[in-house]
């Protein structure tokens, strides 16, 4: 084979990872985007040189698609880069020393396996939990390409973009060869070819709900509230007054008679000090709130909260200490449903980003460094099961999704199988400002949908809000930077997918041929051992 500089290949690879990535729509290079990282491997590195080099590519992917998060957070921004390029090198390492010792046939193979195996562990909460870019995640912008992911989840994506790179590079490999063989061309059209005719095969057009009806009578609606109020502001000047009756106005605009539930977006209740959960409807700055609630006793609000609880003495082992009391507090970022009686249910958000609303304990010799540049190292409580919020007359049981929670597909699936048949994202995009992050935020949505062919309802203060039907379709949205509603009929779906019922089965195999290698590979090497001796 040609060599080419290695510098040239790891930053080739890493500009088409890139390049591929949402918003872009040049999604299909991603199907060559590791070709030259397996070119680079090829050319008979040694493993300290060659992890260098992908970690270059690495470093270069996750910084052009993720610098965003330096607006929100420094800390944030520097540790998922150099952290998540540093994980993502892991299963190239394993693919290099493996093949290595037991040639191609297993090499490859491996590195599926392997990066599978990677992407589940970093779906999981482990402290440093980061899977934005998880490849299945690249054909957000084409759900058409990938309606079998209530099937398979990400996972398959994973899986189809690494078999059509390998097939890619072994074809590029023969081409010396004239003729070339015809049986590697074949497999690669049919590769490429076979998932996108299965997408066709698998893809559903919901019937509208817009003019379906229940009984004969029209069906109910849901009001969405993008209320547009910069974040940085809604903190430090403290204009909370302002901002609920904005949200309440915004809201009144929309509501009708057929409508049931209006939903708001991530800490849309908001206050310097919190929100005491047990003491709502007692609140004395919550009262326009409980008198919109009063005018309309039909609908169900769903709301972001800052909130908390109070305890005497310590009851579990997040609680945190008021000092000078013998008082202890749980913080939330949560979702609470409300009618005119006051909270129905609360949700506390599980996936807390790492050094922004949380600092795992392992790392907690940066506290001073995280605090200075506005992290958090005590951060918020989650909470582990995946309870559904009902409706007070149950037409709605809902999965909630607040902030990033909607890029994990078996976190919101688990609603799902608990009985949810809606999921409502909620969030703060604005954090980010005008940037990719919030197009791929929202995109990530659309792959939830066909997972569970749910309706998705998403809230986000400064956008995008919008809704998103069973195939991933965005039915209806609202721009970046203004203050909107959307109110459409949504209708509440209640049959599961194979996705739903028995999860990422595709990594799970990964993760066993994974431990089957650990297992088989001293076994060769001894074996090779004993043949010399």
């Amino acid at each position: 084979m040609k060599k080419f500089h290695p510098f040239l290949l790891s930053l080739l690879s890493g500009v088409l990872l890139f390049a591929a990535w949402p918003p872009s729509p040049l999604t299909f290079l991603i199907f060559i985007a590791f070709v030259p990282l397996l070119w680079l491997e090829q050319q008979g590195l040694r493993r300290r040189k060659f992890f260098g080099w992908v970690y270059l590519t690495m470093f270069i992917w996750n910084t052009a698609t993720t610098w965003w998060i330096w607006n929100a957070s420094v800390p944030g921004a520097i540790g998922a880069v150099l952290a998540n390029s540093l994980l993502m090198c892991l299963p190239w390492i394993g693919f290099h020393f493996l093949k290595a010792r037991l040639g191609p046939k297993v090499g490859y193979p491996a590195l599926v396996a392997l990066w599978l195996t990677f992407e589940y562990i970093h779906l999981q909460d482990w402290g440093l939990s980061w899977p934005w870019l998880t490849l299945g995640n690249v054909f957000a912008g084409h759900p058409g390409w990938v309606q079998w992911y209530s099937f398979t989840g990400t996972s398959g994506g994973g899986l189809w973009i690494l078999v059509v790179n390998i097939l890619v590079f072994r074809l590029l490999a023969q081409a010396p060869l004239k003729p070339l063989p015809k049986a590697p061309i074949l497999r690669l059209i049919a590769a490429i070819l076979a998932p996108l005719l299965l997408s066709s095969l698998f893809f559903i057009t919901p019937i509208d709900s817009q003019i379906t009806t229940t009984l004969g009578k029209a069906s109910p609606n849901v009001v969405i509230v993008q209320p547009n109020i910069d974040p940085y502001e809604k903190i430090y000047t403290g204009s909370f007054e302002a901002q609920i009756h904005k949200l309440i106005r915004l809201s009144d605009s929309a509501i009708d008679d057929r409508t049931e539930l209006v939903v708001w977006p991530e800490t849309a209740l908001f206050m310097e000090n919190g929100i005491s959960e047990a003491n709502m409807k007692a609140n004395y700055f919550l009262h326009p709130l409980w008198d919109f609630l009063r005018r309309h006793p039909r609908i169900n609000l769903l709301t972001g909260v800052e909130s908390y609880r109070t305890y005497n003495g310590r009851q579990n082992n997040t609680a945190r200490r008021i000092p000078n009391t013998d008082l202890y507090v749980d913080s939330y970022n949560a979702a609470v449903i409300l009618d005119s009686s006051g909270p129905l249910q609360f949700y506390h958000k599980s996936k807390l980003v790492p050094g922004v609303e949380t600092l795992p304990a392992f790392l907690h010799f940066l506290d001073a460094w995280f605090e200075k540049f506005g992290g958090t190292t005590a951060g918020y409580t989650g909470q582990a099961d995946r309870t559904p919020l009902s409706s007070s007359n149950h037409s709605y049981i809902i999965a909630p999704a607040v902030c990033y929670e909607s890029i994990y597909g078996e976190f919101m699936s688990n609603y799902v199988r608990n009985g949810a048949n809606l999921i409502a994202v909620i969030t703060n995009d604005g954090w980010w400002g005008n940037t990719p992050g919030y197009h791929q935020h929202e995109a990530y949505a659309r792959l939830r949908a066909i997972e569970t062919r749910r309706w998705i309802v998403r809230s986000a203060n400064t956008g995008v809000s919008c809704i998103i039907d069973p195939s991933g379709t965005i039915i209806e949205d609202r721009p970046w930077d203004q203050a909107a509603v959307i109110k459409r009929s949504v209708k509440p779906e209640q049959a599961l997918t194979f996705y739903v019922n028995y999860g990422d089965m595709i990594s799970r195999l990964a993760i066993l041929a994974t431990l089957l290698l650990t297992i088989w590979l001293p076994v060769q090497i001894i074996k090779k051992k004993k043949g010399r001796g």
